[in-house]
Formats: C-alpha cells, sequence, structure tokens
C-alpha cells in the first residue's frame, strides 16, 4: 500500500491513523463516529471538609433523556463521589464499589478509607482501558482528613485540593483557578461549588436542569438536593390543541361491556360477576 512509503523511522509512530485513512478512503471501512457526554461535576476541600456539586441533566447525543438524573452516589457514610460519563457505567461502578467498602467495614470494623476506594476504582477501570465510561470525582474524610481525587475513565487518579470533570469541565475549572482558596468556609466552598456548576451549564450544551450538592464532614454527610434550577419551562400554551373526534383514522372498533367484581371474603370462592 502506498501509505506504507509515508512511515516515520523514529519519534511517534503513527501507523495505525496512515491505515485508518488508507482504508477510509478507499471505502473499505466506515470510520467511527465520536460520542459526546454531557456533565459536571466539580469538587473542593474546604476548611472542615469536602464538597462535591453536580448537575442533574442526562443527555443521549443531542436529546435531553432525564431532566432531575443524581450523579452524586454513597460509597460509605463518610466517602461519596460524582460520576460523569455512561450512566449505566457510573451507576454499576459506585454499587460495586459501596458494597466492597461495606464488606471491607464488616470485617475489618473500621471506617472506610478513601484511598481504597480509589484504588480499587483505578485497578478495575485501568483494566478495562477506558472501555468502561465513568470518570469520578471522589471525596470524603477518613482518619487521613478531607481528601479529594479525580479519577479517569482509563484508571489515572490525582489527589487534588479541586477537580471537575465532564464536558462542562473547562467552564467549571476557569472559576475555580479564579476564585478557589485555602482554608474556605462551608458556605465560601458551597457557593463556589454551586457557581463551578453554573458556568458548566450555562456553557456545555450538555449539562442543564439543577444543582446538586453534597458536604463531607468528620461528623456527617449532607445531601442538598435541587440547590438552584435552570432551564425552566416559563411559558405555557394558554390555548391547547384540541382536534376534534375523527381526526385520527382507525380500521377496527371493539366495545367491551362494563363488568363489575365484587370479592368475596373467601378466597376459595370464585369472583362474582355482574
Amino acid at each position: 500500500m502506498s501509505y506504507t512509503n509515508k512511515l516515520l523511522q523514529g519519534g511517534f509512530n503513527f501507523d495505525n491513523h496512515l491505515r485508518n485513512k488508507a482504508l477510509a478512503d478507499k471505502k473499505l471501512v466506515t470510520e467511527p463516529k465520536t460520542t459526546k457526554t454531557g456533565t459536571t461535576i466539580v469538587g473542593l476541600i474546604y476548611k472542615d471538609g469536602v464538597v462535591i456539586a453536580a448537575d442533574s441533566r442526562a443527555t443521549g447525543g443531542s436529546t435531553v433523556m432525564d431532566k432531575d438524573i443524581l450523579k452524586i452516589h454513597r460509597l460509605a457514610d463518610n466517602i461519596y463521589c460524582c460520576g460523569a460519563g455512561t450512566a449505566a457505567d457510573c451507576n454499576f461502578v459506585t454499587l460495586k464499589m459501596e458494597a466492597e467498602l461495606e464488606l471491607i467495614k464488616l470485617n475489618t470494623g473500621r471506617q472506610s478509607r478513601i484511598s481504597t476506594a480509589v484504588s480499587r476504582f483505578c485497578n478495575m477501570l485501568f483494566r478495562y482501558q477506558g472501555y468502561i465510561g465513568t470518570a469520578l470525582i471522589v471525596g470524603g474524610v477518613d482518619v487521613d482528613g478531607a481528601q479529594l481525587c479525580s479519577i479517569s475513565p482509563h484508571g489515572n487518579c490525582s489527589y487534588l485540593p479541586y477537580a471537575t470533570m465532564g464536558s462542562g469541565s473547562l467552564a467549571a475549572m476557569s472559576i475555580f483557578e479564579a476564585k478557589y482558596q485555602d482554608d474556605l468556609t462551608l458556605e465560601q466552598a458551597r457557593a463556589l461549588a454551586i457557581e463551578a456548576i453554573e458556568a458548566g451549564i450555562i456553557h456545555d450544551e450538555g449539562s442543564g436542569s439543577t444543582v446538586n450538592l453534597c458536604v463531607i464532614t468528620n461528623k456527617e454527610s449532607k445531601m442538598e438536593m435541587n440547590v438552584k434550577s435552570y432551564n425552566k419551562r416559563d411559558w405555557y400554551n394558554p390555548n391547547p390543541y384540541k382536534f376534534p373526534k375523527g381526526s385520527t383514522p382507525f380500521f377496527k372498533e371493539l366495545i367491551f361491556p362494563k363488568v363489575d367484581v365484587t370479592n368475596v371474603s373467601d378466597p376459595n370462592q370464585k369472583m362474582i360477576a355482574e
């Protein structure tokens, strides 16, 4: 094939790209289409714990499939995570991790550790090389204090003071980079997380609806639902469509007589139908 003459002898190797282009030019294969997922999830560490937040829009391509989906998942009493990517994959891996952490807690009699959840997430996702489409932000408070970790679908993890993921992550990160400070109070951290999700909702078509967040401290974990709402439908048609009877054609009409059924006290007897 002619593309073999263009192969580089050193440095990065793009053999597969040239091969795929040659096959596509000859119409021997069809190039795969990319799939865009829509989500904005964020997390940050403040003075007394961790705040994580997410939007609530679920999309299938360019279609809004669900306006009120929960993207914050409980892993343990002191550990929660936000998930971005394929909804089924996020639900599966988080439910699996929740069960594993509960078993470890029952066997050891100790509080669940964030490092345990992160290492198990990374080992599982790395094994599948990104084919489990879930990106996670894990936050919690344990014996080592407040921790926040960002986990990619390929199993790479980073412990950070603040993190964003999803298609609206760039807009959310711009808010964090401009306004994040160490030792924020709860009110400041909560307001900053909401503003970061707002930025993702406004600048990303795949994010929207409402803002949900979770505050985790060494004493308790508190979920806050529908903190703010966006994209509300403010206008309704005052004159809804009314179609006269007979507008829709049909082929056959079946009329069933009305039957009154009365329950009797003896279950062995049959229903009395009139």
